[in-house]
């Protein structure tokens, strides 16, 4: 005779597990992105021919996850299916494509090389440093989204993971093309992405805030100012073309984590301008970190 649940009694209907279709779809796919990118990762052999066009696929799955993850949890508050299993699936893929993923990416293309022979051991503990980090994120992500008196999901308590994994990944990116075009490169690049990993393991667990932008959507009003900034934008896109992954992508992250530091210093008006804030509308927090 197996023990009943404290929450289940006697003649009540046996509660069942709500898990979405179309969420967790996305969020499948996220973990499937960082799979593969593992797996490229562990083929990429630098003795071979294809090596950079190895590391680059991966690198492009780790990007296209935090396209699945921006969506999946966007689909589930449009339609108001929320749920803890979508919450729990989520940040179990997120560990996957956006703490291991990024983290043996690093370790394999630049900390192998800058702490090799005798000293190999700094090179993966720095790289475990940034995954127990995002780990611990994401943990405490759903422990205060679990709470009754949780906040709303206007704000992140420390930087996203997964734009810490894009940032990760597109300097990384950048390095690996400029090596691939035989750029000279100083050694000192390698020991800066090193530091920009532990500078963003530490802010994954920091109490900086960072805005969602969870209320952006097709009902969202824009002015005209931000209208015509977008359309540049846009266009400046268009201009870069191939070069938009290896530059602007860098350029685009590395403001947003600047961002949570200046932000407590920008007026509520500017804020709300910037952000999209509605005061008399409030969304629950959401599946995706």
């Amino acid at each position: 005779m197996q023990p009943q649940s404290a929450e289940h009694l006697p003649g009540e209907p046996e509660p069942k597990l709500k898990i979405y279709f179309l969420p967790n779809l996305l969020t499948a796919g996220n973990l499937f992105c960082g799979f593969v990118a593992l797996t490229k990762i562990v083929e990429a052999d630098f003795e071979r021919a294809n090596y950079y066009d190895q590391i680059t696929v991966a690198l492009g799955f780790i990007l296209l996850a935090c396209i699945f993850d921006l969506f999946d949890g966007r689909v589930a508050r449009m339609g108001g299916v929320d749920s803890p299993f979508g919450r729990e699936f989520d940040s179990l893929a997120d560990i996957i494509s956006f703490g291991a993923a990024p983290a043996f990416l690093v370790h394999k293309v630049v900390l192998r090389d800058a702490f090799g022979g005798s000293h190999a051991e700094f090179g993966w503990f720095i790289a475990s440093i940034y995954l127990i980090c995002g780990a611990f994120r994401l943990a405490r992500f759903n422990c205060l989204a679990a709470m009754p008196n949780a906040l709303t999901g206007k704000e992140f308590l420390g930087f996203p993971i997964p734009s810490a994994a894009a940032l990760v990944s597109s300097l990384t990116l950048l390095i690996v093309q400029l090596n691939k075009n035989d750029k000279t490169i100083p050694a000192w690049v390698e020991y800066f992405l090193v530091v920009v990993l532990l500078f963003l393991s530490a802010m994954m667990v920091s109490t900086v805030k960072y805005p969602s932008f969870k209320s952006l959507g097709m009902r969202s009003k824009s002015t005209f100012t931000k209208v015509l900034i977008f359309a540049i934008f846009l266009g400046f896109i268009l201009l870069l073309r191939e070069k938009i992954l290896y530059y602007v992508l860098p350029a685009f992250f590395t403001l947003y984590l600047l961002y949570g530091f200046v932000r407590p210093r920008i007026s509520h008006r500017m804020l709300r301008e910037i952000e999209e804030e509605e005061e008399e509308e409030s969304h629950p927090l959401g599946t995706d970190d």
